[in-house]
């Protein structure tokens, strides 16, 4: 059966109906807002608010998905970082959100499967703004100059980063070794004197078993732009809040296509079930001390989802680096490079020495 493949990417302006420019999202008052003439607009209502979409991970591979399940959008691409994410079309130059280099819009389209969900913003730019430089400004060692002019700097940019979230039951039967400690006490001689000590040793004993483990939204992430040890530090995100796919959302903020294909994503997720199993397979042995001999995991019912989660971004190009910081849009936890200045370092480095010298010389006297 031939696939009816949509003709236009899809749009996600939402023009203002007092004066035709663009609405944009307002996370504080959780409606659209046009930022030209104040009007607003109340977000659309859905009767699957807390219901959504699971989709059937073989027939994705098999690319056997809905058409309503393919989504086409506009992109762009850097080419200094790789990031592509979706562009405005009446803008063609700016720079990249990511890494603050200069990109040029090249009118591409990136056919992908839709987001089933998405964590809206709930803080608006000022408030990750703070946030970030509040961070910065706890770090002893950051360069004062890049600390404020970031304070002063351009506005951050909100943007919507792609994850896969799997669902699976898993049923392992395993085989491996309980060990069970005891003691033997041995007489040694220390320091000329003969004296009695206990010696912890293991006993060992075959075993074998089964376990079994539903696991819901192993969150992986599918963007190869940010660091994953910065998204990382983002978490936890509340997943139970996310919302069915809305573009409304998207409206006046950037969407990142994913760049982690969904089998790859899978591969990711089944490296964490592992390491869960494995964990329950040792506390389901029991005793002192186990050792896993083999695992042999069945799984079945692999579901996924295409969500977005909310993050502020900042990139900054200061004396030659730069510098990348990103903002949890939900909770303001930040994280990013951490930044340091020689000058700093030095200082510190010779302001305890000073005072290491002056605590030598009092105690020389003292004595």
């Amino acid at each position: 059966m031939t696939k009816t493949i949509p003709a236009a990417p899809v749009d996600h302006r939402f023009p203002c109906d007092a004066c035709g420019a663009n609405l944009r999202f307002d996370p504080r008052a959780n409606q659209l807002v046009c930022q030209h003439c104040g009007n607003t607009q109340e977000m659309p209502q859905t009767t699957t608010t807390g219901s959504i979409k699971e989709m059937d991970f073989r027939r994705a591979l098999d690319q056997h998905l809905p058409e309503a399940d393919i989504e086409i959008t506009r992109t762009v691409a850097c080419t200094t970082c790789g990031a592509e994410f979706e562009f405005d079309p009446d803008v063609h130059a700016a720079e990249c959100p990511f890494c603050a280099s200069p990109v040029v819009s090249d009118t591409g389209t990136h056919r992908h499967i839709k987001p089933a969900g998405l964590l809206p913003f709930a803080l608006d730019e000022a408030t990750a703004h703070k946030a970030m430089n509040d961070w910065l400004g706890s770090l002893w060692f950051a360069p004062g100059g890049l600390t404020e002019y970031a304070r002063k700097g351009r506005r951050m940019n909100g943007i919507y980063v792609p994850y896969w979230t799997f669902d699976a039951d898993t049923a392992s039967r395993y085989t491996g070794q309980r060990g069970t400690h005891y003691y033997e006490t041995r007489t040694v001689v220390r320091n000329g004197k003969t004296q009695q000590v206990q010696v912890r040793k293991t006993r060992w004993r075959a075993v074998s078993g089964q376990v079994a483990r539903f696991f819901d939204d192993v969150l992986v992430l599918a963007s190869k732009s940010l660091p994953k040890r910065h998204t990382d530090g983002l978490e936890p995100w509340d997943l139970s809040a996310l919302e069915p796919y809305k573009p409304d959302y998207l409206a006046g903020f950037r969407a990142e296509g994913y760049q982690i294909a969904l089998e790859d994503g899978f591969s990711e997720a089944r490296a964490y079930m592992d390491r869960m199993i494995a964990r329950d397979v040792k506390y389901d042995i029991g005793g002192d001390d186990q050792r896993i001999g083999q695992i042999d995991t069945q799984i079945s019912a692999v579901t996924f989802k295409h969500v977005l989660l909310p993050v502020w971004l900042a990139a900054y190009k200061y004396r030659g680096q730069s510098y990348q910081f990103v903002v949890n849009g939900r909770t303001g936890r930040v994280q990013g490079e951490r930044p340091y200045s020689a000058w700093k370092i030095a200082g510190a480095v010779i302001a305890g020495l000073i005072l290491a010298l002056v605590a030598g010389f009092v105690i020389a006297n003292t004595q």
